[in-house]
This record gives structure tokens, C-alpha cells and sequence, in this order.
């Protein structure tokens, strides 16, 4: 009996030729994004221009865009107040529909079938 145990369990002597290791870094805790300040690497990205202009460029974090910001000062009147109004919220505008309701039931209880 000793020896059919035997054969169905494995030896447990330990194995020397090669060893189990845990690799640890600094993103095995990482849910949402990598913490690090220094990338290892450059990530293709495109900047957008004030001007509407775009240009590849190689980014030290991986982005996708970057858009610059507009100057206002160098815009004219017209323009510089156009910009401010479409940062302002929008007013939602209310429709109130007045709908008069002439509806009678009972007057189409005839077509109804009794059980």
C-alpha cells in the first residue's frame, strides 16, 4: 500500500534547478495608472497650436493631445468677446407647452365588449 502512495504522490524534495521568484516593481499595486514622474520612454503625441495647427512630437508621458493655450491678448475686441461668451454656461431654455385636452372616455365605452 505504501508503495501505490508512492507512486500517486509526487516527490517533495526540493528542486534546485531553478527557482520561483516573485518579480516586485513598482506597478504591482497600480489600479488605475503607473505612478512615476520620469517615463522610461518617449510616446508619440500631438500638439495642437493656438492657430489650429498640429505637430507630431515625442512626449516624455503618454498622452494623446495636447492642445496649447489661446492667447487673449493678442486677438481683437470682437474675437476676445466672442471666446469669453462661449466660456460662459449656457442658459437652458423652457418651452411650456399649453395643450388643451378635449379627451372624453366615455364616449368610446360603446366599442369596449363586457365579459
Amino acid at each position: 500500500m505504501s508503495l501505490q502512495i508512492a507512486r500517486l504522490v509526487p516527490r517533495l524534495a526540493p528542486c534546485t534547478s531553478f527557482a520561483i521568484t516573485r518579480s516586485l516593481s513598482s506597478n504591482t499595486a497600480a489600479i488605475v495608472k503607473v505612478h512615476r514622474s520620469i517615463y522610461a520612454r518617449r510616446y508619440p503625441t500631438m500638439m495642437v497650436l493656438p492657430n489650429g495647427a498640429t505637430i507630431n512630437i515625442n512626449y516624455h508621458e503618454p498622452r494623446r493631445i495636447i492642445k496649447l493655450p489661446l492667447d487673449l491678448s493678442l486677438l481683437s475686441e470682437a474675437e476676445r468677446k466672442a471666446r469669453i461668451e462661449k466660456r460662459k454656461p449656457k442658459q437652458k431654455i423652457r418651452i411650456e407647452d399649453d395643450v388643451e385636452d378635449t379627451f372624453n372616455a366615455n364616449k368610446y365605452l360603446k366599442y369596449m365588449k363586457k365579459k
